[in-house]
């Protein structure tokens, strides 16, 4: 058996021979430079620069407001696709409501350093009784979803199950991978 290290040498033998071969190394006439940084090495600190630009973390409270407007227009869209009856309407607000994130900021995370300060008892503690906070939520927006979906149509519900199949791949936000199997996060996808 060939051990990883025998593959990464055998790799790194075929892949300087193979340029070797093809005159990759032969020397080119050096074009005048006007800087003594290589124009690779601008480019590639460029290019960092504009990741970190990219990568830089949003104000928290623009990101509620983002994520609040984003999960308005999927429910507005769900509702549309809907085409509830006036009778419908009270179990709509229910569910809506039920389904939003909890009001008010979430409460402020315990700093890394006061949080290693704890025993492991009360670090397991602590993080069971937000488990329980967070199944509590849970527990009750599943049961106003089955309540709305019990007044919903045989044509309703099949609608209602195409656009929120995703919802419950991901979970919620914190807590999920990348998305359902197509790498989307949304809740309720756009079939046009």
């Amino acid at each position: 058996m060939i051990s990883l290290r025998q593959r990464i040498v055998w790799a790194s033998l075929l892949g300087s021979a193979a340029l070797a071969s093809s005159g990759a190394f032969a020397q080119a006439p050096a074009a005048p430079s006007t800087s003594s940084t290589p124009p690779a090495a601008v480019a590639q600190a460029d290019g960092a620069a504009g990741n970190k630009a990219q990568h830089k973390r949003m104000d928290p409270a623009e990101r509620m407001q983002r994520m609040q407007e984003h999960r308005a227009k999927r429910l507005a869209a769900l509702k549309e696709k809907l085409k509830l009856t006036a009778a419908q309407e009270s179990a709509w607000s229910t569910f809506a409501s039920a389904s939003k994130p909890p009001a008010g900021a979430r409460p402020p995370r315990m700093d890394r350093a006061e949080f290693a300060k704890l025993t492991t008892p009360e670090r397991l503690e602590r993080m069971q009784a937000r488990q329980a906070e967070r199944s509590e939520r849970f527990a009750k927006r599943a049961e106003a979803t089955k309540t709305f979906y019990a007044a919903l149509t045989p044509e309703q519900k099949k609608t209602f199950d195409a656009e929120t199949v995703h919802a419950g791949m991901h979970g919620h936000r914190g807590h999920h991978g990348h998305g359902g199997p197509d790498g989307h996060h949304s809740a309720a996808p756009s079939k046009s």
